[in-house]
């Protein structure tokens, strides 16, 4: 039982240059937007971003420089559209994209928490998704003889996950919606957990464990302006504020003022 809270701009020291990441939450929701902040006040750069997926607070780490390569299955605002930077820098080809389907993502994490290279899956049988990841290798199930897809390990060196609550010793509460939160907590090798709330008892269901947690960070509103229940909703009027200004050419001015 060991306290491991920390302060924000400690945390952000465990992320270094060319690291993976893995930011938690879904969509807009319960992202950890204070943490990205944060990051972007480092010189850290030249990040891999291995989210489910990605949006306000990828976009952040992409409009800024900080992604070398993202693998993702959506990178987008819902329904505001799809993540304006992530736009830009996709199709002027500054940012490299790593194709990735739930299949993929889910085998890749389940091949590393079960320490093996590869995960077999029939996920992408009859697809046009092993033309785009050359990579990925068909085998045959030595079993049945059946042709499968050897989905590769996902690494992670730093996962990233915002709680509505959480104790001192980084064991947490979702409150439903778990995303791949679970499981990135798990195969990661280091896992911060930023919280709107720390208490010094946690009922059940405990759905991060404090085994698998770095460092915990009391963060009120840390997922702002994505929303986090029962806390607060989403923010669309600042979804949008941000929005106009990357429509301006403005991104660098909205991460000043922010």
């Amino acid at each position: 039982m060991i306290d491991k809270t920390t302060t924000l701009s400690e945390a952000v020291k465990l992320v270094k240059s060319g690291d993976t990441i893995s930011l938690g939450g879904m969509n807009l929701y319960r992202r950890p937007v204070a943490f990205v902040r944060e990051l972007l006040k480092t010189d850290v750069r030249d990040l891999t971003l291995l989210n489910f997926t990605s949006s306000y607070e990828s976009d952040l780490l992409i409009g800024a420089g900080r992604v070398k390569t993202l693998r993702t299955c959506y990178c987008g605002l819902e329904s505001f559209g799809l993540a304006p930077m992530f736009t830009t820098q996709a199709t002027s080809g500054e940012l490299k994209l790593i194709e990735e389907t739930e299949a993929s993502i889910a085998f890749g994490l389940r091949a590393t928490l079960a320490g093996v290279g590869f995960m077999p899956g029939q996920g992408w049988i009859g697809t046009d998704m092993l033309k785009a990841r050359p990579d990925v290798k068909v085998i045959d199930d030595p079993y049945t003889g059946r042709p499968v897809v050897a989905f590769p390990a996902q690494r992670v060196d730093v996962a990233v996950i915002h709680a509505p609550l959480a104790d001192r010793f980084g064991n947490a509460r979702l409150m439903g919606n778990l995303a791949i939160d679970q499981e990135i907590s798990l195969a990661a090798k280091t896992v911060i957990v930023t919280t709107e709330e720390i208490v010094d008892e946690i009922g059940a269901p405990i759905e991060l464990t404090g085994l698998s947690t770095t460092a915990v960070v009391h963060t009120p509103r840390g997922a702002w302006p994505t929303s986090c229940y029962p806390h607060y909703q989403l923010d669309g009027e600042e979804i949008l504020r941000y929005i106009d200004a990357c429509a301006a050419n403005q991104f660098a001015g909205y991460i000043v003022t922010d």
